[in-house]
């Protein structure tokens, strides 16, 4: 099974504008305020395998959207690993999250998808969220 991103990754795409991703794992969450200023898109990753996790992301999902500096940042919610068999479905994970609450209180636009990293599924609407959302140039 893939481990929980330890770090942090630099990517560039071509959107076709270059955008830079910053991945940041979970464990890294206590330094993530010191990258939010020059956030201009937030996506937020949540394992859909793992039940056990969905309060403490939650938690952590809670603590990044009540950040001043992201108060304006869209947001865009993956619920990732859908290939495996004991993964919940969207709307399992919208009922745990809350997310209907999360994002009536919420002051950011909140998207929200069903992913897997591993099989593709998914990723032509993430980049497509991207282009959108970061605005190429045309």
């Amino acid at each position: 099974a893939p481990v929980p991103q330890v770090g942090t990754n630099l990517t560039d795409l071509r959107l076709p504008r270059r955008v830079t991703l910053r991945e940041l794992g979970g464990c890294m969450a206590p330094i993530w305020p010191s990258y939010y200023r020059e956030c201009s898109a937030l996506v937020f990753v949540v394992d859909a395998a793992s039940p056990t996790q969905v309060s403490a992301s939650c938690i952590q999902l809670l603590s990044v959207l009540s950040a001043a500096p992201l108060a304006a940042v869209p947001v865009l919610l993956l619920f990732n690993k859908i290939d495996l068999p004991c993964y919940m479905t969207l709307a399992e994970m919208k009922s745990l999250f809350r997310t209907q609450d999360i994002v009536s209180c919420a002051t950011q636009p909140i998207t929200m998808l069903e992913t897997s990293a591993r099989d593709g599924t998914g990723l032509p609407d993430v980049l497509q969220w991207l282009r959108t959302t970061l605005g190429d140039p045309r």
